[in-house]
Formats: C-alpha cells, structure tokens, sequence
C-alpha cells in the first residue's frame, strides 16, 4: 500500500479538486477515482461512516491515484489512533477553535516523545501489519492534519492555530461559520463570504494552505484569487441529486410540450 499523501502547497498554480463523499460506499469511491479528481473526502462527521466502513473506502480507492482524505467526526483522542492505525494518513479535523485544541489534535497523531499515539500499528494496515519496518520511524512525518475553522472562535484564533507547523492547511466550513454568526442556514450570505475571504487571506499571508466546499463556483473562483488551494467541487448527493432532478426535468418538460401540441 503506498501512502498517498495530499501534496499541500501554497505556492501551486492550480487548485486541487475534490470530491466529498458521504453514502458510505466503496463503489462510489472507486467511480470519483475512475474520475480522476486530486483528493476525495470520505466523510465520518455527517456521513453515516465508521472505522470499518472508512477502511473498505481506503481499500476501493487505494489503487487509484485520487488521494483520499478523512474527515474524522471530533476530537477524541483514541478514535484518532484507530483511523491512523487503518491507514488514514490525511486527516479533516472539524471545528478547531483553538491553538490549544490543534495542539492535542497533533499530539494525538504523532508518536512519543512529539505525541502520545499509542503504538499498535504493527497488527494494522498503516505498517502492512508490520511488514513495513520503516513505518514507525517514518509515520510522524507521514500525517497531513487539516484543521476545519467553522467557528466566529475558530476565525479569532486563525493565526494561533495556523502558526504551528504541524496543521498543514486550514479548512473553512461555510454552514457552520455562518450559524455562529446568527445566520443558520445562510452560509451565502455576504457577511459569512467575507469572513471566509479574510480568513483565506490571513492564512495565506502566514504561508499556509487554505480550503473551502461550495457549490457557488463564483464564491469558488473568489476564494481561489484570495489564496485558496484546496477546492471541494461536488459531492456525491449533489452529482445524485442534480443529475436526477435534471433527467426528471427534461422528460417532464418534454412530456408536457408533447400533450400541448
């Protein structure tokens, strides 16, 4: 299994596209690999996905060269352990708030002395069941921590949390920043916008990656001018969801012209 890392860098000229994933499915995997997008998001905080159900997801994409990347569903420390332990190298940490909160986030994946990962990954994926002797010496270096801001709190400490090396890009999370501004369910809004289009800047000027999931591809095309690298395109609800209601449109649209000529 050879370790696919998100290649994360500021300095690139195009973006990286992705594709979040949310129906628990390996098939689904496999047809955004097929596909070719940079990276794909197999979703454990809204999706209904566990640590066995991620682990057929790594498996359907692994022969692909689309990158996977886990969000995990919180903060706990053991649970960090078991997703790194099945071979998740890059990982999506929702609402991060604080530089104190990344910190025991990144200790949670490092191995002592720089953390306090338990060290069992000889009977699991991550080491080929320990026929990768380098794994343990390697794996510290291996991890690629995303820290998703999605909070008026997580904005306040943008340079705290991107000033430790260890987060490699920060993530924004549009829903989330806009319902801690009193406007649930407005995440378009122009003010939740320009929160986000600050914060893209903030962090872009201390030399850290930024991503963002929309479906406006305007709100796209802004926060990708403002320093944004990391782009989440589509999902696999909205390709299922607008590519259904598209077909069912355009034969009821024809039916309906078909009985009034």
């Amino acid at each position: 299994m050879k370790n696919k890392k998100l290649e994360i860098n500021l300095a690139r000229e195009n973006s990286l596209i992705g594709a979040w994933t949310n129906l628990n499915s390996p098939v689904v995997c496999e047809i955004i690999g097929s596909l070719d997008f940079d990276w794909i998001l197999i979703d454990a905080e809204h999706g209904p996905n566990s640590v066995p159900s991620v682990l057929t997801q790594l498996q359907a994409i692994a022969p692909y060269t689309t990158v996977p990347v886990v969000r995990i569903p919180n903060h706990d420390v053991s649970l960090i352990k078991r997703y790194l332990d099945i071979g998740a190298t890059n990982l999506l940490v929702p609402f991060v708030d604080s530089a104190k909160q990344a910190v025991t986030i990144i200790q949670a994946t490092r191995y002592p002395p720089q953390g306090i990962r338990g060290v069992g990954a000889g009977l699991a994926r991550a080491s080929r069941w320990g026929t990768n002797q380098k794994y343990l010496d390697e794996a510290n270096t291996q991890i690629r921590l995303i820290a998703q801001i999605e909070s008026q709190e997580g904005l306040s400490n943008l340079e705290e949390i991107a000033s430790l090396k260890e987060i490699d890009a920060l993530f924004f999370g549009p829903a989330d920043i806009a319902a801690s501004m009193g406007k649930l369910g407005k995440p378009g809004d122009p003010d939740v916008k320009d929160a986000i289009l600050n914060g893209i800047q903030r962090a872009s000027a201390l030399g850290k990656t930024t991503g963002i999931f929309s479906n406006d591809r305007k709100f796209i095309k802004d926060c990708e001018l403002s320093g944004c690298r990391l782009v989440g395109a589509t999902s696999d609800i909205n390709l299922l969801v607008s590519g259904g209601k598209s077909i069912l449109e355009s034969y009821r649209s024809s039916e309906q012209k078909n009985r009034s000529s």
